[in-house]
């Protein structure tokens, strides 16, 4: 049985509604199934109507070599049969998206170029937590991926670029580049009038409530956090803070609050795939702390929006874009975690000024809704794209 992350399904489910049928080019991995993980009926009915074309994993150059020579007719075949054509990129060896948007624009087929964040920068940025072998890979891999990824959007028609660093990225480089979102927030899941109210009344006092949810990795800025509510404790703020999520620095993050002044002011409890359960931790929490590191568009920031839970951390294209309209926000400089110390520090002690934030929050975030989202990329593919012939 095959199975899939369970925000792609809603994703699938949600490109069904837009287009008659749907070709999905998809690798195929063995192994223990990652958390969130559903088994692809999840899609629903429009399941029918989705071919799968799968490929096999293959993120080492002798299995991806190993493996093209089966592949490349498959692929070609399926592009000559699509009349919309569009690829996400986002790698080097075995990145079929990539592979697939040069065999598209060797056939002269116009295609679209999809993708959430600038995976060469991402790579480069977190080779200091690569183990030695996979660091020195890297460093030779990191130009290649950033050139291929350069290549492919210019030979695009069209290039849908999630959140405003991915497009600040590569719009340069798009022939017609354009901001769209991702996103799997429904409208029934953004915070209630009545619950937004109470919990504008309820900031005005109490401990400040802290949270995140995403991998405690290095892009992440998982050891900043904690840096920044350490911070906090030395500065006798009363606060609690909870990161929902695992992932390669969570045993670290463990041990730090453990040792240290956050013992019993921070929970770790793991990673939660249960969305009531997440969506709950955003409504009731004053402020969404965050400390990314690298040029990506993460959805956890317009989640926390929507629940009326003011986002606060490191500035870049991406939540500056995303607070605009109303200021439901506060950005420090990159890596200044001083500067974000200070920043909470002041929100905890105006809690007039944290109440504020949160009606502001709540605004910014009420626009985005998957229906929306999704419905718009469709658009801008059908206006941009030669249609059926």
């Amino acid at each position: 049985m095959l199975h899939l992350e369970d925000q792609a399904c809603n994703g699938l489910r949600l490109w069904a509604e837009h287009f008659e049928k749907l070709i999905l080019m998809i690798p195929e991995a063995s192994g223990p199934l990652p958390p969130a993980w559903v088994p692809l009926e999840r899609v629903g009915p429009s399941l029918e109507r989705i071919e799968l074309l799968i490929v096999p994993e293959a993120w080492r150059p002798d299995r991806f070599l190993r493996a093209l020579p089966g592949q490349k007719p498959r692929i070609r075949e399926a592009i000559a049969r699509a009349d919309y054509v569009g690829f996400a990129i986002g790698g080097l060896w075995g990145d079929w998206g990539s592979y697939a948007a040069w065999q598209a624009h060797k056939m002269k087929k116009p295609f679209y170029i999809w993708t959430d964040r600038v995976e060469s920068a991402v790579v480069r940025r977190t080779l200091g937590s690569l183990p030695l072998r996979r660091r020195v890979r890297a460093r030779v891999e990191v130009p290649l991926m950033a050139a291929l990824e350069r290549a492919l959007i210019r030979r695009s028609t069209l290039g849908l670029f999630h959140g405003r660093e991915t497009y600040d990225t590569y719009a340069p480089y798009a022939s017609n580049p354009q901001l769209v979102h991702d996103i799997h927030l429904k409208r029934a899941d953004h915070i209630p009038p009545e619950m937004l109210a109470a919990k504008i009344a309820g900031a005005a006092e109490g401990p400040l409530k802290i949270v995140y949810a995403g991998r405690a990795t290095a892009m992440k800025g998982a050891m900043d956090w904690l840096a920044v509510l350490e911070g906090l404790a030395a500065r006798g703020v009363d606060f609690t803070a909870t990161w929902l999520g695992d992932g390669p620095d969570f045993a670290a993050m463990q041990a730090r609050v453990a040792e240290g002044p956050l013992q019993g002011r921070v929970a770790l409890p793991g990673f939660v795939s249960d969305r009531p359960t997440l969506l709950t931790a955003l409504r009731e929490a004053d402020l969404m702390l965050f400390c990314h590191k690298t040029p990506e568009s993460p959805r956890i920031l317009i989640e926390a929006l929507a629940s009326g839970c003011p986002i606060v951390g490191y500035d870049s294209p991406f939540p500056a874009d995303l607070i605009d309209p109303h200021g439901g926000g506060k950005l420090v400089t990159l890596d200044d975690v001083a500067g974000l110390t200070e920043a909470v520090t002041a929100l905890a002690q105006d809690r007039t000024a944290l109440s504020d934030l949160i009606a502001k929050a709540a605004q910014d975030g009420a626009i985005f809704d998957d229906e929306a989202v999704f419905a718009h990329r469709s658009e801008l593919i059908r206006e941009n794209l030669p249609g059926p012939r």
